[in-house]
């Protein structure tokens, strides 16, 4: 049997088990809030390891220890940023996340959440909320479609849109009828998929080259400055290397808003159990980013230390490095591990997508559904999102795939903000809140388009700050005392501070 044989049946393997999980899911999401939130019954591990994959994507297998390959250590700042960002959004927004949205009337969405928390009965922060999502979403959806074509059409040499309609008509299976349970519960085998291609592609090669002593000075003789966080700082003033570590750092402040990351506190058991969620989650992604960054310094010394081996694709390296040491099957299975990282990503988003389509522009009209009505219609949603998404990634040229990074920013200054003061601060308005979140939306978007200013420093930043400070300033001007939003608030607080119990739940 052909090595491409063993790699397909490995990948064809772990396909039919994402069809088999979503359909487990199926038989168990009976309402919306089954669908969208998983009846609020995830255990810490599912929400920590199904958050951790539907983050990562492909960077981490592929663009990150592309990125190391090319320039060192010094690119492992973004790692470092979002592995500190993902423990303060555990630390800090999980418990309080979980309990509000449930405090304030059981919101099972963001935008939803936004709108009950603040008493905004004029709906347009909820819509502001939710145009956002399905802008930035669809593209975001679209650009692992592309993705998913490429990864076919360059592994095995498969036409582009075959390869592409494979992957979305699997994942968009598994997630139309497995809802919010269907996509958590595939994240769940996908990251742990994903932790062990992580963990075994750069242990193998490091044993197959020698010991860790002798990878080490081979490391340095073909890169001095390979195992330098500061290596691209050397000879800069200070203050600009300071700025320079603190802009790419920054990607943590990303995590406070982004929708298909913060949905999983909410559907967590208890606010209590987001402490051990962290710690699983945290350990995850420490380990894996360390993985994806000891590959690529293993890339450096089997590849560019050999110019008879250079590669073309700096960002195949993981991949490379799985065929060369690996039988074929278990190359293939770390192949799946990429689409995992695609699939699982693409699923969170859709489902997010699907939720601010159908509960957050849909119901707010008043119209009340049957539980069966509105499972259909969340489908629906999930459905009209994929179409729109495939139409967009028709084109495999497109400049989708420029706004991916952006959209990262352009989430976490537009959400992020409001998120962190709705949780901490009584006096924050409906008014400020909608003033902020659009003053972050577009500090992004204008800032990351002038190269100047992009170059200088990464548009997350000035957004979160300005959305941060409009938000204040306006809330101050608009405050009205109200008893309702106090006493929730306060409830709020006194079952975080109690450290609420674990209640059975069906999930």
């Amino acid at each position: 049997m052909s090595e491409q044989a063993f790699q397909l049946i490995a990948i064809a393997v772990y396909l039919a088990a994402m069809l088999a999980i979503g359909y487990f899911a199926y038989k168990r999401t009976n309402n919306i809030d089954d669908y969208m939130l998983a009846g609020r019954g995830l255990k810490p591990g599912v929400a920590a390891l199904s958050a951790g994959a539907s983050d990562m994507s492909g960077w981490l297998l592929m663009g990150l220890p592309g990125a190391i390959y090319l320039n060192g250590l010094i690119e492992a700042w973004i790692a470092i940023g979002l592995t500190i960002g993902a423990w303060l959004n555990w630390k800090f927004v999980a418990p309080r996340l979980r309990s509000y949205t449930e405090v304030a009337q059981n919101a099972i969405t963001i935008p939803s959440f936004f709108e009950k928390r603040l008493k905004d009965n004029s709906h347009f922060l909820r819509i502001a909320a939710s145009l956002i999502i399905l802008a930035f979403f669809t593209f975001y959806v679209s650009s692992g479609m592309v993705a998913a074509g490429k990864f076919f059409e360059s592994s095995f040499g498969w036409n582009y849109f075959t390869g592409m309609f494979i992957v979305v008509g699997i994942t968009l299976l598994y997630t139309l009828f497995g809802g919010f349970l269907g996509a958590t519960l595939t994240d769940v085998a996908q990251g742990l998929l994903m932790f062990a291609a992580l963990i075994a592609v750069p242990i193998v090669a490091v044993i197959q080259m020698g010991n860790l002593g002798d990878f080490t000075t081979q490391l340095k003789a073909v890169n001095p400055d390979a195992l330098n966080l500061f290596s691209s700082f050397n000879g800069t003033n200070g203050v600009l290397a300071a700025v320079a570590i603190f802009s790419t750092a920054a990607w943590g402040l990303g995590y406070f808003g982004q929708p298909h990351i913060i949905v999983r506190f909410m559907a967590l058991r208890t606010p209590s159990e987001a402490k051990t969620a962290r710690r699983i989650g945290i350990g995850w992604m420490a380990l894996t980013a360390l993985g994806a960054i000891v590959t690529a310094l293993v890339g450096i010394v089997y590849f560019a230390g050999n110019p008879a081996k250079e590669i073309k694709d700096e960002e195949t390296v993981f991949l490379l490095l799985s065929q060369i040491f690996f039988h074929p099957f278990v190359a293939g299975l770390v192949l799946a591990a990429v689409l995992a990282a695609i699939m699982s990503t693409m699923s969170s988003q859709l489902i997010v997508c699907s939720s601010a389509l159908v509960e957050d522009l849909y119901n707010i009209a008043g119209k009340k559904l049957t539980p069966k009505r509105e499972v259909a219609l969340g489908r629906s949603g999930v459905l009209v999102v994929a179409v729109v998404a495939s139409v967009l990634a028709l084109n495999r040229d497109s400049s989708i795939l420029d706004l991916v990074g952006f959209a990262w920013a352009g989430f976490g200054a537009a959400f992020g903000p409001i998120v962190l003061l709705s949780l901490y601060w009584r006096k924050l308005t409906s008014t400020g809140a909608l003033a902020g979140m659009i003053t972050g939306a577009v500090t992004v978007f204008v800032w990351g388009n002038i190269t100047a200013l992009h170059e200088a420093m990464y548009e997350i930043v000035p957004g979160f700050l300005l959305n941060l400070l409009v938000a204040v300033v306006v809330s101050r001007m608009t405050y009205k005392h109200n008893e309702t939003i106090e006493a929730e608030f306060s409830a709020m607080e006194k079952e975080v501070s109690e450290n609420a119990p674990y209640v059975e739940a069906t999930v």
